[in-house]
């Protein structure tokens, strides 16, 4: 996962960035297809106006949430990433990292995205990005000898299907593993495979 900061969220009022982050908690939690501005002025007790200064329309504000959903999630993960310099640890952290970043997405979320082309467009941005961090990562582990000669890109490649596959849900509904279970067995049948 990777993206960078914003500026129109830099730019944002207390209210605002509080606003953001319920309407966030909200989206992740019920969706956001239902809602109509109405709905969410009721639930977060503001008036339309209000959510007007932070998009101009519905889908804008659906969009802009995403984004902002994305973009913390990003910065988490990196910061428990960070700091773990041993290759498998990292790549394990890293993994683990984005399991707890998108833990908090519950199915509708996932079911609006998915017909949202631009929110969409947004989480399949981020997951290659996670996949090139993937492979970074590996391709390091390589040339520190810590793995085996692989092929990073594969790897990454296999690593994306796989998790597409979580975000969407398939692999829940056809293992029943929750997304955070599904990340932790990726690390290690990632690991056991690149281990020398």
């Amino acid at each position: 996962m990777t993206t960078t900061a914003s500026a129109a969220d830099d730019a944002l009022t207390r209210r605002q960035a509080e606003l953001l982050d319920q309407l966030e908690a909200l989206f992740l939690a019920e969706g956001f297809s239902r809602f109509t501005l109405e709905d969410l002025a009721l639930r977060l007790r503001c008036s339309k106006s209000t959510l007007y200064a932070l998009a101009g329309s519905k889908e804008q504000l659906a969009h802009r949430v995403v984004k902002h959903f994305f973009r913390k999630a990003t910065a988490a993960v990196e910061a428990d990433t960070v700091t773990e310099v041993d290759p498998a640890r990292r790549v394990t952290a890293y993994l683990s990292a984005v399991a707890r970043a998108l833990a908090p997405a519950g199915p509708a979320f996932h079911r609006d995205l998915d017909s949202f082309p631009p929110g969409r467009e947004v989480y399949e941005r981020n997951t290659a990005m996670a996949a090139e961090r993937v492979r970074a990562l590996i391709a390091d582990g390589v040339a520190q000898g810590r793995f085996r000669e692989v092929h990073p890109s594969l790897i990454a490649d296999t690593v994306t299907t796989l998790m597409f596959r979580i975000g969407r849900g398939d692999t829940q509904r056809a293992t029943g593993l929750d997304d955070a279970t599904a990340y932790r067995e990726l690390a290690a049948l990632l690991l056991r495979g690149i281990a020398l």
